[in-house]
């Protein structure tokens, strides 16, 4: 059963789309009890749970249409899961590869300032 918006012309901002980012989810949580959670909103196409150290606790739900990943967002954000409140956002691009372009460009430096000694802290002249 899927909870309709009230009119399906709105003009939705510019951020929503169909593609949800979800943190703070429980370690154990499996791909059903994903689909169980966010199917009551619409059809799933896709559901990728975090398995790797970095990405426990997060995942990516996609839905088939954008008023779903709407209605989603608006009824599970601070859903309560197993004691850990849900935060879910639209999946934007452009901020997560500007912090993993941070990362990059850090360990880059990182490595810079092993080869040549330095330490990378500031000394006057």
């Amino acid at each position: 059963m899927a909870f309709a918006p009230k009119a399906r012309n709105t003009r939705l901002p510019p951020e929503v789309n169909r593609v949800l980012y979800v943190r703070n989810l429980p370690f154990n949580i499996s791909a059903d009890e994903m689909y169980d959670i966010f199917g009551k909103y619409g059809a799933l196409r896709q559901v990728r749970l975090g398995n790797t150290k970095d990405t426990r606790g997060t995942a990516f739900v996609i839905y088939e249409d954008i008023y779903d990943a709407k209605t989603a967002v608006d009824h599970l954000s601070g859903f309560n899961v197993a004691n850990r409140y849900l935060i879910v956002l639209y999946y934007q691009q452009a901020k997560l590869s500007k912090k993993s372009d941070q990362k990059r460009k850090d360990e880059d430096l990182r490595k810079v300032q092993e080869k040549y000694g330095v330490d990378g802290s500031a000394t006057p002249r």
